[in-house]
């Protein structure tokens, strides 16, 4: 079969041909996408905007800064949708929160997070949008503040332990003058064990600790060193005014007024070198809340969500048009499918595309009067379209016949119920209403149709003469319209239609007719009977007749491709039975 090769103007046939389809394939497609479209719960989106910030990040350099700040964002985006933030917010909103709900993404080239949350009440998506952002600076809080707390809670117990060792001092600077040798010498003992029970915990402290590696083991690790120096410089300045207090306490001739001096003196001391750590400890403090301040990550809410007006699904406009579309689409591509591997011929195009013949008429249905559907067309509609077309089909014929003259036509096509008959009858009966002699005769001595198209007894014909007993005088048969047509019916049926054909009788028969017409008219059976194959060899001319859209391809090649190694003389096509609603097949 030969490949379908459209053109433009194929392609505008088509779509006209199946505008019907197509028209029906958009209102469904559209319809269909409405119906599911109303019958879906709107849901809307509310988005929300923050902006993670790091302070003090100017000490980094550009390179560092940009990894930092992208690793610092992308962190915030996994913290989002964790199932602690989301179960906080759930719990805070009462509306169950689903993963798929929430949609985070890093604007390009930013440090701002888009949050979009989608629910089916716009006033909800909004609560929730703005929860969330809530949630996550909580969070922040909670999480930055644990990596400090323990340092800050560390400086703040030291704090609190020196205000109360600088307050016990200034009580026994106070009391220092009443009090005896006995009563110093037991507070000072109980000041050197209670700083050796704090030197000893330190120790084990910082030996338990290892080797340091995090930022935040480090700080902790050099306050806990301070600290112990602090203790162990008060712990010698103890143990040496305790042993300064027991040679005292060993020697009667000691005055107990040097004895006082030295203890104020010791107190005072102490007291400042307590000073000194407590404005240490500040510092420390100080340093620590600045740091935390410092590399605490800001989430800063720079778009607050708002309950939004139009869901942004289904989005009903859109949605049945794309359903049109695709309607228009689905049967566009059945048509066009179709069409490629329809394998018939229907334009002329295709006939000389695919035979490498002309096209020399174009019949249209014809429609009879009811209750006389075997009246003749031609003799009841004489200025008829289809009368036209006939008398255009007798002009191209007179034409062919100019160098080579024809008087035996014989008409058939590739296949049955393809209106051959009817053509023969119909081109004998304009040609004879010229005024020549024109003789049809019914060459289809298996299926003939010549005497029921035109309402005549069968009894005799072209059968008779091949047995010797008749003349065509007596077997041929008029009509009171068409006093010039000659009729010769089949006659009765022989069981030997291919020999009789074949025979040299067939021959005087056609030569016989010639002296008595101008034109004989030949009705054979379709092209792949053999009959036809032996009459194609004795007529002058042979025309080819197919129904648009009904003959095949395949099976018209094969037919012509016979007649040409017969050596018969195709004149041209006749596109019979062209529907008279489709410009497609007829656009005449």
């Amino acid at each position: 079969m030969e490949e379908p090769n459209f053109d433009l103007k194929d392609l505008i046939w088509i779509l006209r041909r199946w505008a019907w389809l197509l028209v029906f394939g958009i209102l469904f497609g559209s319809g269909l996408s409405l119906l599911i479209n109303i019958s879906i719960a709107p849901v809307y989106q509310a988005t929300t905007k923050v902006l993670i910030t790091r302070t003090g990040q100017f000490q980094l350099s550009d390179y560092t800064a940009q990894l930092s700040n992208l690793q610092l964002t992308q962190t915030y985006l996994q913290l989002l949708s964790t199932k602690t933030v989301l179960d906080i917010v759930s719990e805070r909103t009462g509306i169950q929160i689903e993963p798929e709900d929430i949609k985070t993404q890093v604007i390009k080239d930013t440090q701002i997070i888009q949050i979009d949350i989608e629910n089916s009440d716009p006033n909800q998506a909004a609560l929730i949008a703005n929860s969330m952002v809530e949630v996550l600076i909580e969070q922040n809080e909670v999480i930055q503040s644990g990596r400090y707390n323990s340092m800050e809670e560390s400086l703040r117990l030291q704090k609190t332990q020196i205000e109360e060792e600088i307050q016990n001092i200034q009580r026994q600077i106070e009391q220092v003058s009443t009090q005896s040798l006995e009563q110093q010498k037991s507070w000072i003992e109980m000041q050197i064990s209670s700083l050796q029970e704090e030197e000893d915990r330190l120790q084990q402290e910082i030996e338990e600790m290892g080797v340091v590696i995090s930022l935040d083991e480090r700080q902790l690790f050099d306050q806990k060193s301070a600290r112990l120096d602090q203790v162990q410089s008060l712990l010698s300045l103890y143990q040496e005014n305790y042993n300064d207090l027991l040679l005292t306490y060993g020697s009667p001739a000691q005055s107990t007024i040097d004895i006082t001096n030295s203890q104020l003196t010791l107190l005072t001391t102490t007291q400042a070198l307590y000073q000194q750590f407590y404005a240490t400890v500040l510092k420390d403090l100080g340093t620590a809340r600045l740091a935390r301040m410092q590399n605490t990550p800001d989430v800063i809410q720079i778009e607050i969500a708002s309950a939004p007006e139009d869901p942004i699904r289904p989005r009903i406009l859109v949605n049945t048009i794309f359903g049109a579309l695709a309607g228009f689409v689905l049967i566009a591509g059945i048509a066009l499918l179709r069409e490629t591997l329809d394998d018939t011929l229907k334009t002329p195009e295709d006939v000389e595309r695919a035979l490498g013949m002309p096209v020399i008429g174009f019949v249209a249905e014809m429609k009879h009067k009811k209750n006389n559907a075997r009246d003749l067309l031609i003799a009841n509609q004489p200025r008829s379209p289809s009368s036209d077309a006939f008398r255009s089909i007798h002009a191209n014929l007179e034409l062919a016949s100019v160098q080579n003259p024809i008087h035996t036509i014989l008409v058939t096509s590739p296949g049955t119920s393809e209106g051959k008959s009817t053509i023969a009858v119909n081109l004998a009966a304009i040609i004879s209403q010229t005024g020549k002699r024109v003789a049809l005769l019914d060459a289809d001595l298996r299926h003939p149709q010549i005497h029921i198209l035109l309402g005549l007894p069968n009894d005799a014909g072209i059968s008779n003469l091949f047995g010797n007993h008749a003349e065509i005088q007596t077997v041929s048969q008029t009509r009171p319209d068409l006093p010039d047509l000659m009729i010769i019916t089949s006659g009765s049926l022989p069981p030997n239609s291919v020999e009789l054909l074949g025979s040299d009788k067939l021959r005087q028969i056609l030569n016989g007719l010639q002296s008595l017409v101008d034109l004989v008219v030949i009705d054979s059976p379709p092209s792949f009977i053999a009959d036809t194959q032996i009459l194609v060899s004795k007529v002058d001319a042979v025309l080819f007749v197919i129904q648009p859209g009904h003959t095949h391809i395949k099976a018209a090649q094969n037919s012509t491709e016979l007649f040409k190694r017969a050596g018969a003389r195709i004149v041209g096509v006749v596109m019979n039975r062209i529907p008279r609603d489709r410009n497609y097949y007829y656009s005449s």
